[in-house]
């Protein structure tokens, strides 16, 4: 006896059932371990709701671990209980179809939230009220008086909550990548910087009676560490103080091209930055809707590096105004500064729109778009880095997964199908484009720099031989010589 058939359906239809069959049956089931560590980390938040709805109970080791210690353990907790299941290898089935991760209603909410989150920290105003992150800063007081010696403030609540967002959503990416090695390596990078570079020692200086300083930062990303007020309060920190300028100064123009000569862009962005380290970690299950249009391409090259005009001619212009004995400003100009480029690209820039739009525009919208330190890099490594991804474009199947997943937004799939090395200003090397391609296509290499694209290496015997390193002659078959 014959089985009859279903009656055929349209193809949107049929289309529709399939997507919901493949959301509903692409991932197992939470078990019982999943939802106790979720039960537990739902608790810890709603804790920390209360201390801000009354802040009179925040304030006691008790509170606090009760709170984060309940984020912590049962976020920890839930990544592993959840990718344990589940064999090695990047898992994005469904991810398409969540609500959350797809700019659907929860993830609305989210980019809501985190963005109003950050509305209030650099902007609510003393008149307007008691502040509604009083209960939170309350919270994190012990933690603060035993850090720095001093009371808790609104920015020592963001440095815990950042920290805190990058280990335990490290820890997800630990399970997630447990199949590469270099995944590991550079999620373990980037939360050892911040929480021992970005937290633990500046709250330590500023225990010991020094001045706050952030050692992954330097300029332009963090312009206060070479701007001339800045640089006065530094000094006051005695032979430190001159050793943290120092530093600051050899980061920025030594350490800078040298390093990304060698190892292109990513050995800052993807392994050492703070603003880095949160995007791949909390921003990793939004990296799929940055904007990879030409239109988009367009609008990045063109806003990176205004960023990095505007901050330059700001630096230099303060400078100048201080070598004229201060014409302009009494203040050599501080509260200009905080007011302009402060307000718009520190506070709005990168932080209201760079974090708070990541379930909106991707993880990446700050590092893509505006930050200074990534146009240097990209500009070194667009034209004398040693870094590329090389593409074996015979084994390339189009199936596009490379360009989803690329944060930056960059087209790889186009690359692939031409067999071109990609040599892009923006890419900072994550390499998770060669990790989910399921080819293996794709290669995270250093080489020379010639090889990478034609031409590539012509600004830099422009230079050569404009200064006389190289003859004029000179042909890359030849071995390189000096000048006499």
């Amino acid at each position: 006896m014959t089985q009859s058939l279903p009656p055929l359906t349209p193809d949107a239809e049929l289309f529709g059932e399939l997507s919901t069959m493949q959301a509903e049956t692409s991932r197992p089931r939470r078990g019982r371990a999943e939802w106790a560590a979720l039960g537990l980390t739902w608790l810890g938040a709603l804790g920390f709701a209360a201390c801000l709805v009354a802040p009179k109970i925040a304030g006691t080791w008790a509170m606090l671990l009760a709170t984060g210690g309940a984020v912590a353990v049962g976020g920890l907790t839930y990544q592993a209980a959840r990718y344990a299941r589940l064999e090695p290898g990047i898992h994005h089935d469904g991810l398409q179809f969540r609500s959350a991760w797809q700019r659907g209603g929860w993830g609305w909410l989210a980019g809501v939230a985190m963005t109003a989150f950050y509305c209030v920290l650099y902007w609510w105003e003393a008149d307007w009220g008691a502040n509604p992150l009083q209960g939170g800063i309350a919270l994190v007081d012990p933690l603060a008086g035993a850090l720095s010696g001093a009371p808790a403030d609104k920015w020592f609540l963001y440095g815990t909550l950042y920290t805190l967002a990058v280990l335990v959503m490290g820890s997800r990416m630990f399970w997630k990548y447990r199949h590469s090695r270099y995944h590991l390596v550079r999620t373990g990078s980037v939360m050892f910087f911040q929480l021992a570079l970005a937290f633990l020692l500046p709250n330590l200086l500023k225990h010991a009676g020094q001045p706050e300083f952030y050692v992954s930062y330097f300029w332009p990303l963090k312009p206060e560490y070479l701007l001339p007020f800045s640089v006065g309060w530094t000094l006051d920190g005695g032979s430190l103080g001159r050793a943290m300028i120092l530093w600051g100064a050899l980061a920025s123009f030594v350490a800078v091209p040298v390093l990304t000569w060698r190892f292109g862009k990513r050995w800052y962005c993807s392994w050492v930055c703070g603003c880095g380290g949160l995007a791949e970690t909390l921003g990793d299950p939004w990296r799929h809707l940055s904007d990879n249009s030409t239109r988009a391409w367009r609008i990045e090259r063109w806003s990176i590096h205004l960023v990095l005009v505007a901050i330059v001619g700001i630096t230099g212009g303060l400078w100048l105004h201080e070598a004229l004995g201060r014409p302009w400003w009494s203040d050599g100009g501080q509260g200009l500064y905080y007011k302009t480029y402060g307000f718009l690209i520190g506070a709005a820039f990168s932080g209201v729109i760079g974090v708070g739009f990541y379930p909106l525009l991707g993880s990446r919208v700050w590092c893509r778009f505006g930050c200074p330190q990534a146009a240097i890099l990209g500009l070194i490594q667009r034209f004398y880095s040693r870094f590329r991804i090389t593409t074996n474009g015979g084994q390339c199947i189009s199936c596009g997964n490379c360009s989803t997943y690329c944060e930056m937004g960059i087209d790889v799939r186009a690359y692939a199908q031409r067999g071109e090395n990609i040599v892009r200003a923006s890419c900072v090397g994550c390499g998770v484009c060669a990790a989910v391609c399921p080819r293996g296509v794709l290669k995270l290499e250093n080489g020379s720099v010639d090889d990478r694209f034609d031409g590539a290496d012509q600004p830099l015997i422009d230079m050569l031989r404009a200064t006389g390193v190289l003859r004029k002659d000179w042909d890359e078959t030849e071995p390189v010589e000096p000048a006499p």
